[in-house]
């Protein structure tokens, strides 16, 4: 459980900001995929390596946010 609520308020100020970097991150994605038919196959490997980059910084950043829903007790259900 968090200390005190300076703790909480810098937690779900982190967690702000995680949400806001996801959501950036999967718009960025879903233009690539679409740029290219929607399919990550027909990008050329310059692309390709952009998007698989990308994905990682967004599974890190899902990841990162799920931690903080875990310490914040935050249930999405």
């Amino acid at each position: 459980m968090l200390d005190n609520k300076s703790d909480a308020l810098q937690l779900v100020q982190k967690y702000q900001e995680l949400v806001l970097l996801y959501e950036s991150l999967d718009k960025e994605i879903d233009s690539l995929i679409m740029a290219y038919g929607g399919a990550s196959e027909k990008m050329p490997p310059e692309v390709l390596s952009q998007y698989r980059s990308l994905a990682q910084k967004r599974d890190d950043t899902q990841n990162e946010m799920r931690e903080l829903e875990h310490e914040l007790s935050i249930d999405e259900e």
